[in-house]
């Protein structure tokens, strides 16, 4: 009776102990990301995350046989976050650039991104033909930008004159937009066409001008990069040989034209 009793519980020690085995053979890579930066990045009620970021991350874990949990928080907030360990990369649409280079290390960069104005529709603003137009325009205006990203180190640095203001995502944004709170916004190409088709075109339009991410790579990247502890050479290793994978089968191309109907996959990065 003692015996039998001491062997089932030897075994169900056992499979427990198997299951943890098992979990931690899979691992689990804990990803953070904004969750409000559509289509990048958004999370629903039940807190799915879901967006461009979203898929790069899921294939990535897929890829490395590993499971994914997403922490949503501000995207100001992530970099801290990340020195803080309290996940292990960052997912979020985050440009690769010089200063945040510092602080953390950064994959390859697997997608590429270009950034522009949404300005009130009748605007003569909206067919410059430089930046510098653009700048002399707004001159003591007030542009919105999402706090913590590249679009509002740029203007300070390239267009002092004008006076931005930084929301905690760019729903805010878009929000103060169309009430009339800013005079125009500058955030990426991609997100500033999807606030277009989402409120229509009556009021606003997008501005002919684009700012090339390689124009001032300074300040707005090399790219759209996942952020990585600068204690974690082989993790940037495997990620940097898992994202070339995604990108050359077509998995990055597959996902960016469902968020954004064009493929911002950097195919060159992986030909080095």
């Amino acid at each position: 009776m003692i015996t039998s009793t001491l062997q089932k519980a030897l075994l169900c020690l056992g499979l427990a102990l198997l299951g943890v085995n098992v979990a931690a053979a899979a691992g689990t890579l804990k990803i953070g990301t904004e969750g409000g930066y559509p289509p990048w990045s958004m999370v629903d009620a039940s807190g799915k995350v879901s967006g461009f970021d979203a898929d790069v991350g899921n294939a990535l874990c897929k890829e490395l046989d590993m499971n994914c949990r997403f922490i949503v928080q501000a995207f100001d907030t992530l970099i801290p976050s990340l020195d803080a360990n309290r996940f292990d990369i960052i997912i979020s649409g985050m440009s690769v650039t010089p200063e945040r280079s510092k602080r953390i290390s950064f994959s390859i960069p697997y997608a590429v991104e270009d950034a522009i104005f949404v300005l009130p529709k009748g605007s003569a603003l909206i067919s410059a033909a430089t930046p510098e137009a653009i700048f002399q325009g707004l001159a003591g205006k007030t542009v919105g930008v999402q706090g913590g990203t590249t679009h509002g180190d740029y203007l300070r640095k390239s267009a002092p004159d004008v006076k931005t203001k930084n929301y905690d995502t760019l729903d805010q944004m878009q929000i103060d937009l169309d009430a009339g709170r800013l005079d125009a916004t500058f955030a990426d190409l991609t997100s500033q066409s999807k606030f277009l088709k989402k409120v229509g075109d009556k009021n606003f339009a997008l501005s002919s001008l684009i700012i090339r991410g390689s124009s001032a790579p300074e300040t707005l990247g090399y790219g759209i990069g996942i952020g990585i502890h600068k204690n974690q050479p082989e993790l940037k290793a495997k990620i940097d040989t898992a994202l070339c994978k995604l990108i050359n089968d077509g998995t990055v191309k597959a996902s960016s034209e469902k968020w954004f109907d064009i493929d911002i996959s950097n195919y060159e990065v992986c030909k080095k």
